[in-house]
C-alpha cells in the first residue's frame, strides 16, 4: 500500500496551524492548573481580591509589594500549621 500523499498548501497548513493552537491551548490550561496547586498564582489573587475590595471601598491601605505578600503568607502558615506534606 502507498501512504496516503500529506496535503500541501493552505489546507494542509491551517490544519497544522490549529493543531499547534489546541496544543499551546492545553499546554496553558495544564501550566494554569498546576500553579493553582502549587499555590504559585496565590500573589495575583490576592491583587484581584484586593481591587475588587479597594473598588467596593473596604480598603483604604495600599497592596503588598510582592515580597511583603509572601513573608506575611509564610509567617501565617508558620504561626497557624495545618496539614501539609512538610
Amino acid at each position: 500500500m502507498h501512504p496516503t500523499p500529506v496535503p500541501s498548501g493552505a489546507a494542509g497548513s491551517a490544519g497544522r496551524t490549529t493543531a499547534m493552537a489546541a496544543v499551546r491551548s492545553a499546554l496553558a490550561s495544564a501550566l494554569r492548573y498546576l500553579r493553582g496547586v502549587m499555590g504559585a498564582d496565590a500573589y495575583e489573587k490576592y491583587l484581584e481580591h484586593h481591587r475588587a475590595e479597594e473598588a467596593a471601598g473596604r480598603c483604604a491601605l495600599p497592596p503588598m509589594t510582592e515580597r511583603e505578600f509572601w513573608r506575611d503568607r509564610t509567617d501565617r502558615q508558620d504561626a497557624n500549621p495545618q496539614g501539609r506534606c512538610c
